[in-house]
């Protein structure tokens, strides 16, 4: 029987969680103004992916294995911090570069934008430490399958939902425009929020 009161709890919670800026944000935002509408979609399909395996973790017990193999959550907050300082230092390093040229619809770089969403949430401590503590205490300890689709669904909708916004306004011809304008700057100040991100992860 599907628990709607557990999904409820879930699900506002979730909201609060995904809202709030952090490097998905950054890396959506960023992709959509510098190259088109359908590479964003694509990085935002990645970061749901990630999501979903984040949350089926969580609802399936990943604090209880954290808790009890503190090294591998400790493995995965390097991991993430180490790549995050990584995408940080190369939106610097690459501030003050060309615009990436913009592709046709379904162009061969949605699959890398893809694989760059994946690979920008599975590093991301933000969520890990989201899915681990806040969304694991909001779900309940047993859930029976029609609970856990609810739940994933949940997600899913949600999390779509937030980053296509993010995605199509930021690919929208004056929001790209205006980012152009102020690549240099703009890059600059993302890169160093998510360098920060990630030398705060690793020194905590």
């Amino acid at each position: 029987m599907l628990d709607l009161h557990a999904i409820a709890v879930v699900l506002s919670v979730y909201v609060v969680g995904v809202v709030i800026p952090g490097p998905n944000f950054v890396a959506v935002a960023h992709k959509a103004a510098s190259t088109n509408t359908a590479d964003a979609l694509a990085m935002v399909a990645g970061i749901v992916v990630v999501n979903l395996f984040w949350a089926s973790c969580s609802i399936l017990g990943v604090g209880i294995v954290f808790a009890t193999f503190p090294w591998i959550a400790l493995a995965v907050k390097i991991a993430g911090a180490l790549y995050l300082v990584w995408f940080g230092g190369r939106l610097i390093a690459k501030a003050g570069s060309a615009s990436e040229a913009r592709v046709n619809e379904g162009g061969p770089t949605v699959w890398q934008s893809f694989r760059a969403g994946v690979a920008t949430n599975i590093a991301n401590p933000k969520s890990m430490a989201f899915f681990a503590a806040v969304f694991a205490a909001a779900a309940p300890a047993h859930v029976n399958a029609p609970t856990f689709l609810g739940m994933l669904a949940t997600v899913a909708v949600v999390a779509s939902s937030w980053y296509a916004f993010v995605a199509v306004l930021f690919a929208t011809p004056r929001v790209a425009t205006r980012y152009r304008q102020w690549k240099k700057a703009i890059d600059r100040v993302c890169g160093s929020v998510i360098l920060a991100l990630g030398i705060r992860q690793l020194v905590r």
